[in-house]
């Protein structure tokens, strides 16, 4: 038995040992690096693939701005990164939209996506495909008031 110097006797022992490295490793996570905060951009970069021709394009697309890419209409509303010295995560809250044979909008696709997967997070079309590829700061295509 020890005492902790307030009156209190515990017992020491191999449990006793692992919950103080556990502890240990716990506020070790706690006390680790921060991570950065995320850095909103006016652009989102995408790559689209037409599999009919197999033509592979990449555009910007300015937030809260409508591209069309074949039937499909790319909204981008928010799109994140990481500062260089981060481990990259690069993300965008999309709309996608499909114009139909009749003319109607359909909206296909809302959620995240991540270029880092772009798999498991891109607009599978029968047609076209597209996913997130970074987000940026500035473009070679003008903003949308320059226009």
């Amino acid at each position: 038995m020890a005492s902790n110097g307030d009156g209190m006797t515990f017992r020491r022992g191999p449990l006793g040992r692992y919950f103080a490295l556990g502890l240990s490793a716990v506020m070790a996570v706690w006390a680790g690096p921060a991570l950065a905060d995320r850095i909103s951009t006016p652009i989102a970069q995408f790559t689209g693939l037409d599999k009919i021709t197999g033509r592979i394009i990449t555009f910007d697309v300015y937030i809260n701005e409508t591209v069309q890419f074949g039937v499909l209409q790319i909204t981008p509303r928010v799109c994140y990164m990481r500062t260089p010295d981060e481990a990259p995560r690069t993300s965008a809250f999309v709309e996608v939209d499909e114009l139909t044979l009749d003319r109607r909008i359909q909206r296909i696709f809302t959620g995240w996506m991540f270029a880092e997967s772009p798999g498991l997070h891109a607009v599978d079309h029968a047609v076209y495909d597209v996913w997130l590829t970074s987000c940026k700061m500035t473009s070679d295509v003008a903003p949308p008031a320059n226009r």
